[in-house]
């Protein structure tokens, strides 16, 4: 059989094709590698470098990597947090014509880290529990959108900086399901796997003495089943208020959205007796404040990078003389949020040197340098300027951070300025 490259885009065929298909996978030389962290697989995994890609290279049978591929394409289209497929490759052979395995072929996640290579420095319980957070979210939004992953663990997800917490990203979507809805029965197993195989994880970190002497294991397992419990409820329960009160319906939605969930359809129904009304929401979408900000300035971030980026859009618009809410004459909030990414958040991103910038991606170090500018404003008792906060950040804080998650996954705040 010839070679085969089934891609998502026209342009990676020919990109690819430079790469040595008649090597098994564990032989490809070093010159086509690259040498990032990886975590554990079933499977052998390289990543290579394909034009200006770096690719996540996974071996395994064809019948599970086209369907692999077809669901990461799936979760794209959800907009799911999962790595981004690519293609997949067949045919493959080596010089003697000895039928080599098929590959699953997916985009590198930039700035993302395995679980392992986070635990090469003892991470602190306070940021264990930002990563039982993340992928509890991650689980939620899975199981909203109907997928049953079947094998939910730490060693399946890839973790990056989300503006002090953490964003996590399915990877592993081989023994996953789609339907259009998950039965309670169909996310309390997901749920229990999830528990065992995050326990089982820990106690292996454990062993190797790379768990913080605090932690406990099993307990860490346990607590991705109360956070995900406590999420799911308040994004699925039903509200039942005094007839009248609709502004409890809003407070709902606001909290909803506070989460970061946008709240696409829903239920209200009156009692019979119209004392009551019953409020559910149906349909709920996560990247509340995602959407908002690529809506308003283009930028497209994590959901708590955007979040904190909001915040600080609103703080100048309300400096600006031509912003007047509700006045048909003033600026829209549209062309205010381009003003304010063109004159303040990127050249702000641009005045710290990129060799310094390391892994962190323009909306990190925004968030970064926001959060430097308090700590150094709440020393002096005044604001000191966000240009001010830029150059000390360069000159103290940046040359012995590296700005790379894996120097920065241990730091439950960022980094303190120098006295």
């Amino acid at each position: 059989m010839a070679l085969q490259i089934s891609a998502t885009n026209p342009e990676h065929p020919a990109l690819l094709l430079d790469l040595p298909w008649q090597l098994p996978l564990e032989q490809w030389p070093e010159q086509v590698l690259v040498p990032l962290p990886r975590g554990i697989s079933r499977h052998v995994v390289r990543y290579a470098r394909a034009g200006s890609e770096v690719v996540a290279v996974k071996e395994l049978a064809e019948r599970p990597a086209v369907r692999e591929f077809e669901l990461l394409r799936d979760l794209d289209r959800l907009g799911i947090p999962a790595v981004d497929p690519l293609a997949v490759v067949t045919g493959r052979a080596d010089g003697d014509g000895e039928p080599l395995e098929p590959v699953l072929i997916t985009r590198h996640l930039g700035g993302s880290m395995p679980y392992r290579s986070m635990f090469e420095t003892t991470l602190r319980p306070a940021t264990m529990h930002r990563l039982m957070d993340a992928l509890a979210v991650l689980l939620v939004r899975l199981h909203l959108a109907g997928f049953a992953w079947g094998d939910c663990s730490l060693s399946n997800t890839l973790f990056r900086r989300d503006a002090g917490a953490y964003a996590a990203y399915l990877v592993d979507a081989e023994t996953g399901e789609l339907h259009p809805r998950l039965s309670s029965g169909q996310r309390e197993y997901d749920l229990d796997l999830a528990r065992v195989n995050i326990s089982g994880e820990l106690l292996d970190l454990e062993a190797s003495g790379a768990l913080h002497p605090s932690v406990d294991a099993i307990e860490f397992g346990a607590e991705i089943c109360e956070r995900y419990t406590r999420l799911w409820e308040e994004l699925t329960r039903t509200s039942v208020y005094p007839a009248g009160k609709y502004h409890y319906i809003d407070r709902r939605v606001r909290r909803l959205n506070d989460l970061g969930f946008d709240v696409a359809e829903m239920q209200i129904g009156h009692s019979s007796n119209g004392d009551t009304v019953t409020f559910v929401p149906k349909v709920v979408d996560a990247g509340h404040h995602q959407r908002q900000l690529l809506r308003l300035t283009g930028l497209d971030t994590e959901e708590n990078q955007a979040r904190r980026l909001l915040t600080d859009l609103e703080s100048w618009m309300a400096t600006q003389d031509d912003y007047a809410p509700g006045d048909p004459l003033a600026a829209r909030p549209e062309v205010l949020a381009h003003r304010w990414v063109r004159d303040v958040f990127r050249p702000t991103v641009r005045a710290v040197p990129p060799e310094l910038r390391g892994s962190m991606d323009p909306a990190e170090l925004y968030h970064e340098l926001l959060e430097h500018r308090w700590y150094l404003s709440e020393r002096a008792q005044h604001d000191i300027g966000l240009d001010t906060a830029v150059e000390d950040y360069v000159a103290n804080i940046l040359p012995r951070v590296r700005g790379t998650l894996s120097d920065a996954v241990d730091e439950d705040t960022p980094t303190p300025p120098s006295a």
